[in-house]
């Protein structure tokens, strides 16, 4: 993970908020939160809990599910824009099995900064976990 105009360390220390109602695939992500060296994660498995936590939390990136009980990835992610001010960029990463074009089309249009397909390659997603990290700081800057 090498960025020029972030401090690594900056990005580790955000704030990391998963959903996804699969026990396993919440210990994969923090397995590679953490062996990435993240130190601020918090997981959940129920999306009935999720809006709570995301206004608690204020997370500075959300790794989402769509295909959930309750409360579906798409749902939240009507809610989470609803709560955000206009002018706040807090990035949404979907990492589904839903692999259809309208799942990602549905997905991006409701808010989602970026869309990966189950199975995923951690190597690949946890550089997609940088990245929209270091976006997120940078525009925090330009506020």
């Amino acid at each position: 993970m090498t960025s020029q105009l972030i401090d690594p360390k900056e990005i580790l220390a955000r704030r990391v908020l998963v959903i996804d109602d699969e026990e396993a695939n919440v210990i994969l992500l923090r397995n590679l939160l953490e062996r990435e060296g993240y130190t601020d994660v918090h997981c959940l498995t129920q999306s009935s809990q999720a809006l709570a936590s995301y206004i608690e939390l204020e997370p500075d990136l959300v790794l989402l599910d769509l295909m959930m009980p309750e409360i579906d990835g798409f749902q939240l992610l009507e809610a989470f824009s609803r709560h955000d001010a206009a002018d706040e960029f807090r990035p949404v990463l979907v990492l589904t099995a839903d692999t259809t074009i309208q799942a990602r089309r549905k997905a991006l249009s409701l808010g989602a900064k970026d869309f990966v397909a189950k199975p995923f390659d951690v190597i690949e997603v946890g550089l997609r976990i940088s990245n929209l990290l270091e976006t997120r700081l940078l525009y925090e800057r330009l506020r």
